[in-house]
């Protein structure tokens, strides 16, 4: 059985892919942002293997929080699924970032330079990043009109350039972007359209699955179906831009 870290794993799709690995025996590490929703687990958090707290917008938080997964231990696999979705203003962190770019992208980056090495990543994604701008000259909203949609569709374009260039630059990681589908959680909204069952469901695989197309690195994923990204996610240069600039903004470097 693997041991697993999910991000963001309180309420919505992380939750699920929780319960769902918790049932097939996995050792599941969760996460909240404060004390308080890690308190709402109930038996969630007294069947998993470990609890950590720490807001993803805050880099400090976030180090620390690394630094308290890798004393449980390394894991198996890693399930990048916190995010914020649209923000009517820039909210802006503590550090000076857009908090949709700072818990969507940043944080996932950080998080990986920082933890011990799994044999897994899953990054949640979202066909938004269709619409994404493939322009690092403001990715942080600094001079642009904000605008909510194209904020968040632009991070989720970074963040899937992020795994395809994980799944390059370490080949014995597997590495996999997953687009779980506009479903009816607390971010998607109670009229979304596609299966809430079915949301959770590749990233869980991916992670700990044995089949050979989980086994699988540097893919697309829709409902355990490979799918083509955008164009810019599988353009090395970008790839290659993309780690530069996060590695920039982060003042933390990707090890090789």
């Amino acid at each position: 059985m693997a041991r697993i870290f999910i991000t963001g794993s309180t309420q919505g799709l992380g939750l699920a892919a929780a319960r769902t690995l918790i049932a097939q025996g996995h050792d599941v590490v969760v996460h909240a942002r404060t004390p308080e929703r890690a308190q709402a687990l109930g038996d969630v958090a007294a069947e998993a293997d470990g609890v950590v707290v720490g807001d993803l917008s805050v880099r400090a938080e976030t180090l620390a929080l690394a630094d308290e997964v890798n004393e449980l231990g390394r894991m198996d696999a890693v399930i990048h699924n916190a995010g914020v979705y649209t923000e009517s203003r820039r909210v802006t962190t503590p550090e000076g970032h857009a908090r949709v770019l700072a818990v969507n992208v940043l944080a996932p980056y950080l998080l990986t330079a920082r933890l011990r090495r799994p044999s897994r990543l899953v990054f949640l994604t979202s066909g938004m990043h269709r619409s994404g701008t493939a322009s690092l000259d403001d990715v942080d909203w600094l001079s642009r009109r904000w605008d909510a949609y194209q904020a968040y569709s632009d991070s989720k374009l970074l963040v899937s350039a992020l795994a395809f260039a994980l799944a390059r630059r370490w080949p014995h990681v597997l590495s996999n972007a997953v687009d779980p589908g506009w479903v009816p959680t607390r971010m998607g909204g109670p009229n979304a359209p596609d299966d809430l069952e079915q949301g959770h469901v590749t990233q869980a695989w991916l992670a700990a699955a044995e089949d050979d197309d989980a086994r699988t690195s540097g893919g697309y994923w829709y409902h355990q179906r490979r799918r083509e990204p955008a164009a810019p996610v599988r353009d090395v240069p970008f790839q290659d831009a993309v780690v530069a600039k996060l590695a920039e903004l982060t003042r933390v470097d990707l090890p090789d």
